[in-house]
Formats: structure tokens, sequence, C-alpha cells
């Protein structure tokens, strides 16, 4: 049989070519969706504002320790300073745990609305102290059955207060704990009205 011809051109032909074939024949995929450049592969794109709290998160976060100093310091004075506002205006929001609440408030206001002779204890104590160092045997006398007086009238007036309180709040509040807030109305008759914290609300004869 005769030889097959071969062409010259298959034997000489450039194998890049053949190389490049494949490539050129691979399917294309066109896709519209663009990621962002900043977002790491495999995962969405962040929204534009969980990226800004992510970046104002970081740049928030003290990054030393007297940074973290500084900034208990700043939150500490904040706090002390809603709370100076709150003991002025009443604010609920911010006033110490101990003023808390509608049982405490109330207290406050029953104490405020009404005339308490504790209130005038100090100013009384000190002409009391007066009249007694005075080296005279008669205002000696005096200044101590005025003592006298004045305790067994803070006392009486304190059980009275402290049973009508008592009456109210179980009426007001029944479900409501109550603990300490007869006491807490008690330590505040104790205080001059215009020295009283929080600031009273409630005006001298006005039902709370």
């Amino acid at each position: 049989m005769p030889p097959h011809h071969v062409p010259l051109g298959f034997v000489f032909r450039s194998r890049a070519k053949e190389e490049k074939a494949p490539a050129d024949k691979a399917p294309v995929t066109d896709s519209k969706q663009t990621r962002d450049p900043q977002a790491p592969k495999g995962r969405p794109t962040p929204k534009r504002s969980e990226a800004q709290t992510q970046r104002r998160s970081v740049a928030n976060t003290p990054t030393t320790r007297k940074e973290a100093a500084k900034r208990q310091r700043d939150d500490r004075r904040a706090q002390m300073e809603r709370q100076r506002q709150a003991l002025a205006s009443g604010d609920e929001r911010y006033l110490p745990a101990r003023d808390k609440g509608q049982v405490r408030k109330f207290a406050r206001d029953f104490v405020d609305s009404r005339f308490c002779i504790a209130e005038y204890f100090l100013p009384m104590a000190v002409i009391i102290l007066v009249l007694s160092m005075v080296r005279v045997g008669s205002l000696q006398n005096v200044a101590l059955l005025l003592w006298l007086v004045v305790i067994v009238m803070i006392v009486v007036d304190s059980i009275g207060l402290a049973i009508r309180l008592k009456k109210q709040l179980n009426a007001r509040f029944p479900d409501l704990p109550k603990k300490g807030a007869v006491a807490y109305a008690l330590m505040r008759t104790l205080q001059m009205r215009r020295l009283r914290l929080p600031k009273p609300q409630v005006k001298r004869g006005e039902r709370p």
C-alpha cells in the first residue's frame, strides 16, 4: 500500500495554538453583581449603616489602659451630672436606686405636702443649745424642758405620719414592694424642705 501522505502543516503546527484552544472554548459567565473590594471573599457585602457602625465602634474602642481609664472617668462624670439634674428635676430615669419607683415618689410627696415638726429639729436644737450655755439657772431649766417637749412632739408626729403613710401605701400600691418606704419618708422629715433631695415636687397642703 502506498504510504499515507501527512501534510506538512499538521507536523509543523504550533503547539501553543492547541494549548490556547481549550481556554478559548471555556464558558464565559456574565455576572451583573459587583463585589465590594473591601468585603472578604465568600461573604455578602455589608450594608452602609452596618459598616459605619462597625467603623464607629472600632474608633471608639480605647486602645490603651490610659484611654480606658479616661473613658471611665468621663462616663462617671456624665452619670453624676445626669443624677444631679435628676435630683433637682425629679427625673425618674437618672435618680439613685434608693429614690426610684412609684412607692418612693409617693412617700416623698406625702412628706413634702405637709408640715413636719422634725424638719425644724436642727434650728430648735441650736436655740436650745444656746440657752443651755447661758449661766442662768432658770434659762437652763427652760432649755431642758424645751428639749424634752421637742423630742416628744417629734416622736408623736412621726408615729402619726408613719401610720397614715403606711395606710396610703397599702391602698394605692397593694401589689408593689413597700419595704423601707416608711423609714425613707421619716428620714426625709428630718431635712429642711429647701435642702431635701430630690427636690419637692408638690406644694404644702397639696394632696399627692
